[in-house]
């Protein structure tokens, strides 16, 4: 076998570990960036712009409804309606409630959160509660089945059709989040294209094919060598 040949096969070999590494963690990025639609009904931001009536939803993103507008959140196995007067982050697999109400329909597990106060189904059936967050004050009603409620105290666990309040988390906590709350909208920011992991992953993606491509083409590693093994 010459030289070539040789230098050839260790760059292929190189670059076949190369492709077994990267695409297992592209597959990783993915998977941690969870999506869903959103409908709006009435005047809606989605990360400080406005939103026809309908939009996609990545992990990250900021919504925010006014006193005369709503949105839901549809996901697979969930729904999330979006109260008049909300704020709302939404992480894929949980909505954290930063002012307002929401009522969570999931048969996923589905959890939201309001400061450090979360709330979830006790078992992956059909289950809908609506957690409401004012002036730090969290409000937890059980409509369907029974939900888990965690904080700073312990756990507990509230039985369907019965309800209980929390106090969301500490008194600067509280303040810096009716702060937000107050604002005419959100600034923009958590949206898929500006997560850091999308961009590794699509770069990723896009050298791995192009990588595929050249291995299996058989050209020549250099323009010296006009056949492929060079002789």
């Amino acid at each position: 076998m010459s030289h070539s040949t040789m230098s050839q096969s260790r760059l292929r070999s190189a670059v076949c570990c190369l492709l077994a590494i990267l695409f297992p963690a592209q597959v990783m990025l993915a998977g941690e960036t969870a999506s869903a639609m959103l409908y709006t009904s009435g005047a809606t931001w989605l990360n400080g712009s406005a939103v026809p009536k309908s939009a996609a939803l990545f992990s990250g993103d900021m919504l925010q409804t006014r006193s005369d507008s709503t949105a839901s959140i549809q996901a697979n196995g969930s729904n999330v309606m979006v109260l008049a007067d909300s704020l709302v982050k939404f992480e894929g697999l949980a909505v954290e409630l930063e002012h307002g109400s929401v009522r969570v329909t999931t048969s996923r597990g589905l959890a939201a959160r309001a400061g450090d106060v979360t709330v979830k189904p006790v078992a992956n059936s059909w289950t809908e509660f609506q957690v409401t967050d004012v002036d730090g004050r969290v409000q937890i009603a059980a409509n369907k089945g029974d939900v888990t409620v965690q904080d700073d105290k312990g756990t507990t666990t509230v039985t369907q059709g019965q309800q209980t309040t929390r106090d969301d988390t500490s008194d600067t906590e509280k303040k810096k989040r009716k702060k937000r709350a107050a604002g005419a909208a959100v600034g923009a920011g958590g949206g898929i294209m500006s997560s850091t992991g999308a961009i590794i992953g699509g770069l990723g993606a896009v050298t791995g094919v192009g990588v595929w491509i050249w291995l299996q083409s058989g050209a020549p590693v250099s323009p010296a060598c006009p056949t492929n093994p060079c002789q």
